[in-house]
């Protein structure tokens, strides 16, 4: 009968279903942040790097107060590589 599919189905639907929901432990134990941030466009490449290089954790959130003040900057001035991104003709 038709019914004799459902064991089936649903043990396959739950094995398929296991590594999308172990991501999110895998992620949290690796990463310390349970989500991972897109990298398919530039932007978000250039945010990432501006959030690694002004708080040394891009997954951690920050507010103004992890941007450092003009006087602090004005000491080290280093060079913006934000948006040197490699895929510029030079």
């Amino acid at each position: 009968m038709w019914f004799e599919i459902l064991p089936g189905a649903a043990i396959i639907t739950v094995l398929l279903s296991v590594p999308i929901y172990a991501t999110y432990g895998v992620q949290k134990l690796t990463l310390g942040n349970a989500f991972r941030r897109n990298m398919d466009e530039r932007f978000s490449r250039v945010m990432y790097q501006r959030d690694f290089r002004l708080t040394d954790n891009p997954y951690l959130m920050n507010g103004l107060d992890a941007i450092p003040d003009e006087e602090e900057n004005s000491q080290n001035i280093e060079q913006n590589d934000d948006f040197n991104m490699g895929d510029q003709e030079n």
